[in-house]
């Protein structure tokens, strides 16, 4: 869907922000780009809708030279959301969200119809937000906006720049899980930028680790990316606790669930579903101080998950 190619972008004063950047987003795939400040993740990703020109390389949507046309046209077919939201201060809610949909040229009556299912799709009421204005919303609020203004025109593709970067952990955690059931849904090809290797393992399919210079060091499946980085540097920004990071990427496998004959399920207290992570395993463990925790796979109790069941969870994963 989305093809990097060479893609280098130097600036006048001799600064290389991106350095020979092969990149591939396939359709419908979500790819965080990690790395430390200034290491060209926000620069690639304003290359792709040509907010910044690339000195040298190919970028290619759905197989079209991104340089071709107009670069105007180009953007308003890619939903772009960015930390600071960006909306019309002087505009309500629902004006916002209309802004790109009357852009392309489509009736204020679609438009408006298009604002208030995707303001519902973000989970808020149109009866209740629509005719806010962004200052009497709150930072959770108005990213939701954002994100609902980026899908206005149903681009195939949505580009996003820290887009939860500005609220608290609270609420940033619930935008990501609100923002994972969108793309569950919708299927939408996802480039988003973050300096947050939680976040990036969270909610990527893949996860491009850049390094100083603009260098790309590693582009891989979460669980690939902690189990096996490619070497020293990659290692460092991941972190030493890759490992625990590891249990969040890391489904239970119903092989390493362990048979409890004869204790009913309810006197283990909270159960986790198979297919869960082993996080939510060994939460669920810590806040109960049991040593273990039952699975179920719907109604069916199927065995219980014990610490040892998940050091072997993680090490078949590494084998796998």
């Amino acid at each position: 869907m989305i093809r990097l190619r060479g893609v280098s972008k130097t600036y006048p004063d001799g600064t290389t922000a991106v350095r020979e950047l092969d990149l591939d987003v396939e359709r419908g795939e979500l790819v965080c780009l990690v790395g430390p400040s200034g290491c060209g993740k926000s620069t690639t990703l304003k290359m792709i809708n040509r907010l910044v020109e690339p000195t040298t390389g190919t970028i290619e949507i759905d197989g079209h030279d991104v340089t071709d046309g107009d670069p105007v046209a180009l953007r308003r077919g890619i939903g772009y959301v960015i930390q600071q939201v960006g909306l019309f201060p002087h505009q309500k809610i629902i004006t916002n969200v209309m802004t790109v949909p009357l852009l392309l040229g489509e009736s204020k009556s679609f438009a408006r119809e298009r604002a208030g299912e995707l303001l519902t799709l973000v989970g808020l009421d149109p009866a209740r937000y629509a005719d806010r204005y962004p200052h009497q919303l709150s930072g959770g609020q108005r990213q939701r906006v954002g994100v609902a203004r980026a899908l206005a025109a149903n681009p195939p593709v949505l580009l996003m720049d820290e887009p939860f970067g500005a609220v608290d952990p609270i609420v940033r955690g619930r935008l990501q899980d609100e923002f994972l059931r969108l793309q569950r849904e919708l299927g939408k090809t996802v480039v988003l930028v973050t300096h947050d290797i939680d976040e990036a393992v969270k909610l990527g399919d893949r996860v491009a680790v850049f390094a100083d210079g603009g260098r790309l060091l590693q582009s891989d499946v979460p669980a690939r990316l902690l189990g096996f980085p490619v070497d020293d540097e990659v290692a460092a920004f991941v972190g030493a606790e890759r490992g625990l990071r590891r249990l969040s990427v890391t489904a239970i496998d119903p092989s390493l669930v362990e048979p409890l004959d004869g204790v009913p399920a309810s006197s283990l207290g909270a159960t986790v579903e198979v297919g869960a992570s082993l996080e939510d395993a060994l939460a669920l463990m810590l806040r109960d101080d049991r040593g273990m925790v039952g699975v179920t796979d719907g109604a069916k109790f199927v065995g219980v998950l014990t610490p040892a069941g998940i050091h072997r969870a993680l090490r078949e994963s590494l084998r796998a």
